[in-house]
């Protein structure tokens, strides 16, 4: 193992724990604009937006890039497979008590954009904590890459919540998706000695449930929502984030 005692350890923890901290910025930019049409038509176009990018420039790239076309591209069909799954089955399942909710797509749609987006936060952890144990100064470089474009994606898992009025399941997935990256991020640790292939096959598959949310879930609700310009030009504002932060990153 990489390094003396345990201080490695405590240092990868300490910077997958800045997960919290986004995910508390995610969940306040969308108190603010909820109730808001303007704001939240604008926020599910920069939502959307920034995770197809995430899912179709980094993740299934990079874990292609580890792993082989093939396990990539069967990961992420597994990914939309078992998302599509839950869309039918998450209409007949209660997580939350939901008193006072009269929209169930909305509670729907948030239920699937929490679970990709969890599920994309522990490969994040994952790839950090490989990171740090090959170069400390690389860790702390990706950890800070990753707190900057996990604000937007909080801001996404938190939306449709805040929507859907169900303050209850609002905590709950801030909740879990705060401690998803140190979670990914201790399972890196132990797993870089047994079998390091498995990130890039979860990244896919974090992929795959990312890409059908947005597609499958976010779209239609932006329509509901209407000012398809707003949403188009939050699409457009994501694209300009996302460029920014990967120009600001060594290639």
């Amino acid at each position: 193992m990489p390094g003396t005692g345990d201080t490695p350890y405590v240092a990868v923890l300490l910077l997958a724990s800045l997960s919290i901290l986004t995910t508390l910025g995610g969940v306040a930019l969308a108190l603010y604009a909820g109730g808001r049409d303007r704001a939240v038509a604008l926020g599910i176009g920069f939502s959307a937006g920034i995770m197809l990018l995430v899912s179709l420039l980094e993740l299934i790239p990079e874990a292609a890039w580890s792993a082989g076309v093939g396990v990539a591209g069967l990961s992420f069909i597994l990914g939309v497979g078992i998302v599509a799954a839950l869309h039918w089955v998450i209409p007949h399942t209660h997580l939350v008590e939901e008193k006072g909710i009269f929209r169930p797509d909305l509670l729907r749609t948030a239920y699937l954009v929490a679970f990709g987006l969890i599920l994309h936060d522990v490969p994040e952890g994952f790839a950090m904590a490989n990171s740090y144990l090959a170069s400390p100064s690389l860790g702390v470089l990706v950890a800070a890459a990753i707190a900057l474009h996990n604000l937007p994606e909080e801001f996404a898992m938190a939306l449709p919540i805040v929507a859907a009025r169900a303050p209850r399941f609002l905590f709950l997935a801030a909740l879990l998706s705060g401690l998803a990256e140190p979670a990914g991020a201790l399972a890196g640790l132990v797993a870089v000695h047994i079998y390091p292939g498995l990130n890039a096959a979860f990244m896919a598959f974090a992929a795959g449930a990312m890409v059908f949310v947005s597609v499958h879930e976010l779209l239609p609700m932006a329509r509901r929502y209407g000012h398809t310009l707003l949403f188009f030009t939050g699409a457009g504002v994501s694209a300009l984030v996302y460029g920014l932060l990967t120009a600001a990153l060594p290639a």
